[in-house]
């Protein structure tokens, strides 16, 4: 089986780690040199995502058993698609998993949510997600899997780091919840997706939405430091980015990925992840 990957980011980088031995091929994009010059010093192939090494790419996507997408789309248009749109409908790729977002949902209210769920999308960037998954549906037709991940963290991305590095904060909004996934399961969810051999659509995240501050004062406990007093979220300084986040306050359900997918969470809360990475040395001083 080969695989090409858009982006050889967070995720698809843990994909190829845990399970390079069920290709007999990995390739992919990245935007820098000094990236793909490391990568191609771990032995995988690695391109520019430019125009001086299109046509390479475009020979890797016709050779491609699965394509894997994690590229953002712009403000405008998907980059991958107006690159390599007319490739990838030609190619005969059976399976094409996009990478994408439960920011797509929009806000409701705390309730718990599923893939039937309607999306509504508030902010600019969760438009674009909801505009990129419909046009890489008109492109890959029955053979795309939409992976919707709540936020990933995992080693060097996550509260202990944050707290040893003073930029942790316990911002307090009454009733605010989130879901997370360790970055183990959202490679595990990607293979899986690319396992089932059929397109559709599937929530990637943990068992238990929690309040972000919980998970700080976790990890703080972990580290056996007082965790950061709390701020109230009406009167705190956040840059409009941080404080869109709080937009959307949902219960995301992951039933459909495990029955579907047969997916198996290591790390079914932030508890369980927070102390797997604490045993792997997150958090200590550089």
């Amino acid at each position: 089986m080969k695989l090409f990957a858009f982006g050889f980011g967070f995720t698809a980088l843990r994909l190829v780690d845990i399970y390079a031995d069920e290709f007999e091929r990995i390739s992919g994009t990245v935007r820098h040199a000094e990236k793909r010059d490391g990568l191609h010093r771990q032995k995988l192939d690695a391109y520019l995502f430019d125009a001086v090494e299109h046509s390479e790419i475009a020979s890797r996507i016709k050779e491609a058993d699965v394509l894997l997408v994690s590229v953002p789309p712009g403000r405008s248009e998907d980059p991958v698609l107006s690159a390599f749109g007319q490739q990838i409908e030609a190619s005969t790729a059976r399976q094409v998993v996009y990478l994408s977002t439960v920011g797509v949902y929009g806000d409701h209210g705390g309730a718990w949510i599923d893939e039937d769920t309607a999306v509504s999308p508030q902010v600019d960037r969760a438009h674009a997600r909801v505009t990129a998954e419909r046009r890489w549906k008109d492109v890959a037709g029955d053979r795309l899997a939409v992976l919707r991940f709540a936020g990933i963290y995992g080693p060097r991305r996550n509260a202990l780091a944050r707290l040893r590095d003073g930029n942790a904060r316990r911002i307090v909004k009454p009733g605010q919840v989130f879901n997370r996934i360790h970055v183990d399961d959202a490679a595990q969810a990607a293979m899986a997706a690319i396992d089932h051999h059929k397109g559709g659509t599937w929530n990637v995240c943990d068992d238990e939405p929690a309040p972000p501050q919980d998970v700080i004062a976790y990890a703080a406990s972990l580290m056996g430091i007082k965790p950061p007093a709390t701020e109230d979220f009406a009167t705190a300084k956040m840059t409009p980015m941080a404080r869109s986040f709080y937009a959307t306050n949902n219960k995301i359900s992951n039933a459909r990925l495990k029955r579907d997918l047969g997916v198996e969470l290591a790390y079914p809360t932030y508890r369980e992840g927070l102390e797997q990475l604490w045993n792997a040395r997150e958090g200590r001083p550089v």
